[in-house]
């Protein structure tokens, strides 16, 4: 049984040593958000020097990013499936790239060598009796980039909790180990002000007793999740979940057992929280990560009833037509699960699947002044996320918009109704100039 521990043992190296396998011009993945392995990443960085034009890849990246500074950009470059903040810069300044992509495609674009890939780094849980490390709080592509990759350098951290699904990978798919304990990354508790808390009442008139959800990170979907607690039997089919399920879950409010694919198992395929999440997922019979191929397409959302997706945006024209990962010409964020989620819930043959855009109706400028996210067009340059056809809902703390079914005329109607009273009559004008008609 215990075979594998001389192969185990025989592959644990210093952390700077391991990183020697990396060659100048290969394509490096990071595995996601809470398994990157910060040390095996701190590593490469602190050996730049030995590198030329190493291009990383990752989504979310819960590290410092120092690979995408300039002074690294000619030993690194980043070419990003979602824009983290720390590497943001490094885009909008040229050094950088952005590729676009359906989250749930990364797995097939890995498998297939759309994206070409020579290096994964990981970070996983330590071996049980017979060798496999778990992937922990990140299955996503993280579980095919290692199957992939043709060198695979994994951090060994006992802070990583076993959790159940398909995250297990035998210790001989390692060529390269490093022992490294240190805490997962966390997210900070958002603070929930009037506005999520508005917004939050209104999605949850939406959700039926014995829905599925799909949530997304931060205050709205925390303030859903607070105005969830009279409601019944709900289910969880998301590609993330954050610590305001660990609340619902406890309280009785999510047991999954009405839900028609999977019942009884909460299914993500990863975690980003605190160390509250990742103790509630360790080694619970109850959630299981599955990859983001299944988690996230559409066609396996469609089989779950009452499939309820709520999704944020940093803006919504006067068509529906949703902008939520940039900003004009500078890329913000990514495409992540948005659209995979509206299309699935669309696709439910219950015909109840709801796809909700949730968002506050103003953002502040950097001079303190607030512009409406509510507009008549998208900004210049601007990339639509979810088509104006995908969506059923705009909802913001002024109340909901519906825009299935409803013609362009009714949808800008329906959106200015929950637009910020500041901007109402500004944008019934563009309306009038628009359409030509009276608002």
């Amino acid at each position: 049984m215990f075979e594998w521990k001389k192969e185990y043992e025989s592959k644990i190296t210093a952390a700077d040593e391991a990183v020697r396998l990396i060659k100048s011009g290969d394509h490096v993945v990071l595995t996601h958000a809470g398994s990157e392995p910060m040390m095996l990443v701190d590593a490469m960085v602190r050996n730049a020097e030995n590198y030329r034009n190493v291009i990383i890849h990752h989504m979310v990246t819960m590290g410092k990013g120092e690979f995408s500074k300039p002074e690294y950009k000619e030993n690194f470059h980043v070419d990003s499936w979602f824009v983290s903040p720390c590497v943001r810069q490094s885009i909008a300044d040229g050094y950088g790239d952005f590729t676009p992509v359906f989250f749930h495609e990364v797995p097939n674009y890995i498998r297939n060598g759309i994206f070409p890939l020579d290096v994964c780094l990981t970070m996983v849980s330590p071996p049980d009796e017979h060798g496999y490390c778990s992937l922990g709080v990140a299955c996503d592509y993280s579980l095919q980039a290692i199957k992939s990759a043709k060198v695979v350098i994994a951090q060994i951290n006992d802070q990583m909790p076993v959790v159940y699904g398909e995250t297990f990978v035998h210790i001989s798919e390692f060529d390269a180990i490093v022992i490294g304990s240190e805490p997962i990354p966390e997210m900070k508790i958002p603070v929930i002000g009037e506005t999520e808390l508005a917004i939050g009442r209104h999605c949850a008139s939406l959700v039926e007793d014995g829905a599925t959800l799909q949530l997304g990170i931060g205050a709205i979907p925390d303030a859903v999740l607070a105005s969830l607690k009279d409601k019944k039997d709900l289910g969880i089919h998301s590609e993330m979940i954050s610590d305001g399920v660990v609340d619902l879950v406890e309280a009785g409010v999510i047991n999954n057992s009405r839900k028609s694919l999977n019942p009884g198992k909460c299914i993500v395929t990863f975690l980003m929280g605190t160390k509250k999440l990742y103790d509630f997922a360790s080694r619970n019979p109850g959630l299981e990560m599955r990859t983001v191929d299944y988690v996230n397409h559409p066609t396996v959302i469609a089989q779950n009833s009452n499939m309820i997706c709520i999704n944020s945006a940093l803006a919504v024209d006067f068509m529906g037509q949703i902008v939520s990962d940039s900003i004009g010409t500078k890329q913000f964020s990514g495409v992540g699960g948005q659209v995979d989620f509206m299309r699935g819930a669309a696709m439910t043959t219950d015909g109840k699947g709801k796809g909700i855009i949730a968002m506050p109706s103003v953002a502040k400028k950097k001079d303190g002044s607030m512009i409406s996210k509510i507009t008549p067009f998208i900004d210049h340059g601007a990339a639509v996320t979810t088509s104006r056809q995908d969506v059923d809902y705009v909802v913001t703390e002024y109340g909901i918009a519906e825009l299935k079914g409803k013609s362009l005329k009714q949808r800008a109607r329906n959106l200015i109704a929950i637009a910020h009273p500041q901007f109402r009559d500004q944008l019934a004008v563009e309306f009038e100039h628009r359409f030509l008609t009276k608002f």
